[in-house]
């Protein structure tokens, strides 16, 4: 078992004191003693040591650990935060999401200290000063007789404190097991996703008592929301989140049940909770999984539905198994999220072997020793809905057989054998009256260590039962965002240089290790381990042949085009956006005929014209898109036709110009400025504070991320918003794409971008583009230069950055005065319309001039009474109304080139509508129409 720690230690945390009075006359309100209307100050709060008496044969309290902010989180929004550097960060740097090293958390016992209580967070950690804290109000609100809001101090004055032990588990909780067998859409929880702590606060029950819920007596369907009457309740956060505050919700009947001991809780293991943990005050559900706990608690709604927050839907479900991680990402999959089926409340059955741990040895008796060595397995066991784990169980045969039950420890029965009430800090802390259990136990079985060097499975498997006869599943039972992962625990012996090995099936996040990934990479099931030869017969697995390892590179090509070899010059010929080849794994592919198709866009084809996109392209594709690769395969590539023709030089003088078309180059995030609701400029540094971008008018970049926690790689094209004269620097204009009903996931670039901290870094390569303004009225488009003297540009949402690229260039270039310029721009409300502050004062330039510049802006969805613009759609109409006449077709490819050119860039649906009413109005849409 655990060793014991420290049963005093001191706290850091201290609180606000009481009023004067009080101080001068001693009292206190020992948790809640007083009744609403006493009128009493709250106590004194004290730190852990002086707090009174904690029972020495209660668990001892965590012993305290000394943390300081870490320079990993220089540059993020919580640098402040103090953290414990063993932590095992899940998604990078920021945000926060962390477990404790396996062993740290076993070996710091029973009640885990606060540093080392693993972290599950969407964003920032909200900065609360002592002064703010003291001042925090939760509000209570909705379908409730008496709206209320509380302080701390109210909450303490007017309801009885108590104290829970209580443990905590992400969903998640073992999830990189099930992306082993296949990547689904959460990051890399190892099996140490959960901590236990006691916590104290207010029943929720009590303060929803206090405020009157409405529940109208009538005869309602126990299963159907019905207006007008309470039956959930809902809890937001402060924690400001690009998709909303992080809100869930649970059912009004459940959060009245004294019994499920739901808290409003500002303690935890009797100091003040740390700021990664909800400081000021958080709610606690015990029973129940992590994402139902709302940490920096702000708001509990009585509603007649459940929570709407985005969050609530979109997070901690558990899909079918057929579901892919692909369909559940898709528009189409919307209706899993929502099905409230799906939805993951109580925890279940779940343990984890953690003595011995990964990669530990212990040695064998040498020949002719005693045969009687023991050694003891370890580790923890719990479940959900205040429910107690009654078996834990060993096998050394893969589950063909059970040893006997292990020993368990439920170190909670402490507080049932010696209640602790009216405590300063605990209030009362007594379990003598309750058959609920929120803790997890430990559990210590001793064996043979010849027993286990004779498994005949050549492994130790785990499984748990809990008293509603609840055990952990046989095998592993896949999901799309890998929750709830609780199959037999699985640690593979190995006999060694007369030493016994141990392996876990997995590590935290993306170490390596664990024989999982060994299985994979043996070409083996992972759902279906066989560790040596003799576990394969004793689990008579004859019929079942071992899985064949994939050749990934003779499924990417095609037999009859893997000898025709392609030279550096035929490369270059199609280095280019309309016939772009690229290469993988030495292989050349040809992605002309898939640029529509592709899920990322054409962009993401072009982008890699001419060159090797191998470490991309194996890295965020699955299997199924490399097969199909096959069909796309011109050749292989011809010896050293890349020499020099890739990266510069590590080392290498920067160069004058900052962007290369052939290279990614980093950048970093220097400002951010926002010009509207859901619109931003990001500026990117470039090499050195005096190099030129070097980006022609008209062209654009291409921006490569890699979400923390993530797999993928996302990269989009974007036309910059400043242009040559901003030195040292880039201007992005972004508009955000939050989340709606028809398109639920949001944007997938720009939800990256809109959390991207001063500091943080993306990759840049440009310039690239088939359309260039070249000054005095030139452009150059399609390999041809003419002269435009009449501009039509239409727009759409974001769509506007390289319009404005264009005009721009036009009203700064004072030898390209004859060209006119018309503009339809099309959004849903104005204040969609992106900076259009900057396109005023633009139009406003050209007019000074004597310049022609008509701007018509048109809104579908809802406008003001003294909205000018148009209403609607752009269509034929307005197109013929305020666009200039289309140029006359030319007869022949020697014809000269007609002086009028329409610029066209918005969201897809929009092009397509655009293609179609240009061409009704007689443009002659192939060549005198550039699609952005």
């Amino acid at each position: 078992m655990a060793p014991s720690t420290s049963p005093l230690p001191s706290t850091r945390a201290t609180s606000p004191t009481s009023s004067a009075e009080e101080r001068e006359s001693g009292s206190t309100s020992s948790g809640g003693a007083t009744t609403p209307e006493s009128g009493s100050s709250p106590a004194v709060e004290k730190t852990r040591s002086e707090a009174g008496e904690y029972h020495k044969d209660f668990p001892p309290l965590p012993e305290e650990l000394k943390v300081e902010p870490l320079p990993i989180d220089a540059g993020t929004p919580d640098a402040w935060v103090p953290r414990d550097e063993r932590m095992v960060r899940l998604t990078g740097k920021h945000p926060y999401n962390c477990e404790a090293p396996l062993a740290d958390l076993w070996n710091a016992g029973w009640l885990t200290p606060q540093p080392l209580f693993y972290v599950r967070t969407h964003g920032a950690t909200p900065h609360v000063t002592a002064q703010e804290a003291k001042e925090w109000k939760v509000k209570v609100t909705g379908l409730v007789k008496r709206p209320m809001e509380f302080t701390i101090d109210d909450l303490k004055r007017l309801f009885p404190t108590v104290s829970v032990p209580i443990t905590l588990v992400c969903a998640g909780n073992r999830r990189k097991e099930q992306n082993m067998v296949a990547k689904g859409l959460g990051f890399n929880w190892g099996s140490a996703g959960v901590s236990n702590g006691i916590f104290t606060g207010v029943y929720l029950a009590d303060v929803l008592d206090y405020c009157k819920p409405i529940r109208p007596i009538g005869a309602f369907p126990y299963d159907r929301d019905v207006p007008g009457r309470a039956r959930h309740v809902s809890f937001e956060g402060a924690d400001e989140l690009p998709k909303g505050k992080y809100g869930t919700s649970q059912r009004l009947l459940w959060a009245r049940d004294r019994s499920k001991s739901m808290l409003l809780a500002w303690g935890l293991n009797g100091e003040l909770l740390s700021p990664d943990h909800g400081y000021p005050l958080r709610l606690v559900v015990p029973g129940q999984i992590g994402g139902r706990m709302v940490k920096w608690l702000e708001t509990i709604e009585v509603s007649d539905k459940e929570s709407q927050a985005y969050l609530h839907f979109k997070d901690n479900k558990v899909l079918p198994a057929s579901v892919s991680a692909d369909e559940a990402r898709s528009e189409e999959g919307e209706h899993w999220w929502t099905d409230p089926k799906y939805i993951i409340n109580e925890l279940n059955t779940n343990a984890s072997i953690t003595v011995p741990n990964h990669d530990t040895t212990i040695p064998l008796p040498a020949e002719g020793e005693d045969d009687t060595a023991m050694t003891k397995i370890c580790g923890y066991a719990y479940t959900g809905g205040g429910r107690r784990v009654h078996r834990v169980e060993l096998s050394l045969d893969d589950g063909a057989t059970w040893e006997y039950p292990a020993k368990l420890i439920y170190p909670e029965d402490k507080y049932r054998e010696m209640p602790l009430k009216k405590h300063p800090f605990y209030g009362t802390l007594d379990l003598s009256e309750t058959e609920m259990s929120f803790s997890w136990c430990f559990w210590e079985h001793e064996i043979k260590v010849s027993r286990l060097r004779d498994s005949p499975a050549s492994c130790l498997s785990l499984r748990a039962t809990d008293e509603s006869l609840h055990a952990m599943p046989d095998r592993l039972i896949w999901n799309a965002y890998g929750m709830m992962n609780n199959c037999h625990f699985r640690v593979g012996i190995h006999n060694e240089n007369g030493k016994l090995r141990f392996e876990h099936p997995t590590l935290a996040g993306n170490a390596t290790g664990g024989w999982m990934g060994r299985v994979n990479e043996e070409g083996g099931d992972p759902r279906h381990p066989i560790f040596n030869e003799a576990a394969a017969a004793a689990a008579n697995t004859a019929d079942k042949p071992k899985k064949e390892k994939v050749d990934v590179q003779a499924m990417m090509m095609k037999d009859e085009k893997k000898d025709i070899i392609i030279t550096a010059e035929m490369l270059k010929e199609h280095a280019n956006e309309d016939t772009p080849w690229f290469i993988v794994n030495g292989h050349v592919y040809d992605g002309t005929p898939f640029l529509k198709l592709h899920p990322g866009g054409g962009e993401s084809i072009t982008l890699v014209a001419g060159e090797d996109a191998s470490e991309d392209f194996m890295a965020i594709h699955s299997m199924d898109a490399k097969r199909q690769l096959s069909e796309f395969h011109v050749g292989k590539l011809a010896e050293g036709a890349l020499e020099g023709a890739a990266d510069v030089v590590e080392g290498a003088e920067p160069s004058k110009v900052y962007l290369n078309p052939k290279q990614w180059k980093k950048s970093k995030l220097i400002s951010r400025t926002e010009i509207s609701h859901d619109s931003r400029i990001l500026r990117f540094g470039l090499d050195y504070p005096e190099q030129e971008l070097g980006m022609p008018t008209g062209q654009h970049v291409y921006m490569r991320v890699k979400p923390e926690g993530s797999e993928e790689v996302i990269q989009r094209a974007y036309t910059p918003f400043s242009d040559n004269s901003l030195i040292g620097a880039i201007d992005i204009l972004i508009k955000v794409y939050m989340p709606t009903k028809d398109f639920p996931t949001g944007g997938k670039m720009t939800s990256v971008l809109e959390k991207m901290q001063v500091g943080d870094e993306l990759e840049l390569k440009g310039p690239l583009g088939g359309f260039t303004f070249m000054g005095k009225s030139m452009v150059r488009w399609k390999g041809r230069e003419r002269k435009v003297r009449k501009m039509a540009l239409i727009c759409g949402g974001s769509g506007i950055t390289p319009i404005w690229s264009t005009i721009k260039g036009l009203i700064d270039c004072e030898e390209s005065k004859e060209t006119e310029c018309w503009m339809l721009n099309g959004n849903r409300t104005e204040a969609d319309i992106l900076a259009k502050e900057h396109i005023d004062a633009l139009r406003e330039r050209f007019l000074e001039q004597g310049r022609r510049f008509d701007i018509w802006h048109v809104l579908s969805g809802k406008t003001a009474d003294d909205w000018n613009g148009g209403r609607g759609r752009i269509n034929v109409d307005l197109m013929k109304k305020h666009l200039p006449p289309p140029p006359k077709k030319r007869e022949s490819d020697d014809e000269e080139l007609e002086d009028t050119l329409a610029l066209v860039c918005g969201p897809p649906a929009m092009e397509h509508a655009v293609k179609e009413g240009l061409a009704e109005c007689g443009w002659d849409v192939p060549n005198t129409v550039v699609f952005f």
